[in-house]
């Protein structure tokens, strides 16, 4: 496969590696691009996985509880303006409240009914009054004992740039101070998941798979590498679980040791953030402006 600059630009951009790396790493992998930053983090060259290229988009989380159950939805907006818009953060309310109501799904909150209209009929003509598109993205349910809410960045109650639902197991009262403190923690740490049980298979392979080559570089006999591998995969999963992760609140124990300590039991979560994952269009101002002036 042939390398452009293009590739090389977005490898450098999303690593940090030199030019020449990054060249190399995309000639090993032909072009790969997942396969060449596992493959600078091998020779410990990247100074962070993550994909290039990743904008996030505007719009708002919207979250609500009511009686052991939970959910958090992300509305689309094309700009920040909009989100700050007061008839889109009524939008935003009345979709998640509908949500909570009625809907498991995307598609079933699509269909509900708000004020007369479908949730869709309603976004459209939004949009045509508002000027600019929407997109109803995401919605996630949650349930248990006792779910309790967070919104990080709040625009306004109930809604914001990130939102948390956990789902705890206990008394009441203690799950809702300590749930609090651990929806706080998830939106700081982005936890993959729960617990180490819960892991993408796929995710922890790679991660494997990495860790194994760079143990190998260190030209250490095999008996040693295993030990490595074993230490740096526990101390992985440490860092992307939550259970497993240090509480930020007190570092001393676990999340999962706090949640014990305070006597309950997290069950389960979920995290949304605006507009992750989302190619955002990226054009040079000067261009912009001159694309606005020749009409």
């Amino acid at each position: 496969m042939a390398i452009t600059a293009q590739m090389v630009k977005e490898l450098r951009e999303s690593t940090g590696a030199g030019m020449m790396d990054v060249k190399k790493a995309l000639t090993e992998t032909d072009g790969d691009m997942d396969a060449a930053v596992d493959w600078l983090r091998t020779k410990g060259l990247a100074k962070a996985a993550k994909k290039s290229g990743r904008v996030a988009a505007e719009g708002l989380v919207g979250v609500a509880v009511s009686a052991g159950k939970g959910v958090a939805i992300e509305l689309n907006s094309e700009t920040d303006f909009v989100a700050k818009n007061a008839d889109f953060q009524n939008l935003v309310r009345e979709i998640t409240k509908v949500a909570l109501e009625t809907a498991d799904s995307v598609e079933v909150l699509r269909a509900s009914h708000l004020n007369g209209k479908t949730v869709d009929e309603v976004l459209n003509e939004s949009i045509a009054r508002i000027g600019e598109n929407m997109n109803l993205r995401r919605l996630h349910v949650l349930e248990g004992e006792t779910v309790v809410s967070y919104v990080h960045n709040a625009a306004a109650d109930g809604m914001g740039k990130i939102g948390v639902l956990v789902a705890l197991k206990g008394p009441e009262d203690l799950a809702k101070v300590i749930g609090k403190q651990i929806a706080m923690h998830i939106a700081a740490t982005a936890p993959a998941s729960l617990s180490e049980a819960d892991l993408d298979p796929v995710l922890v392979e790679r991660e494997k798979s990495v860790l194994s080559e760079q143990a190998r570089e260190s030209g250490k006999p095999e008996a040693v590498i295993e030990k490595m591998i074993v230490g740096r995969m526990a101390k992985f999963f440490e860092e992307v679980t939550l259970l497993g992760q240090k509480f930020v609140i007190n570092p001393d124990v676990t999340v999962g040791q706090a949640a014990k300590d305070a006597g309950v039991e997290v069950t389960g979560f979920a995290r949304i953030v605006v507009g992750d994952g989302i190619e955002k269009e990226k054009e040079d101002f000067a261009a912009e402006v001159a694309k606005t002036l020749q009409g």
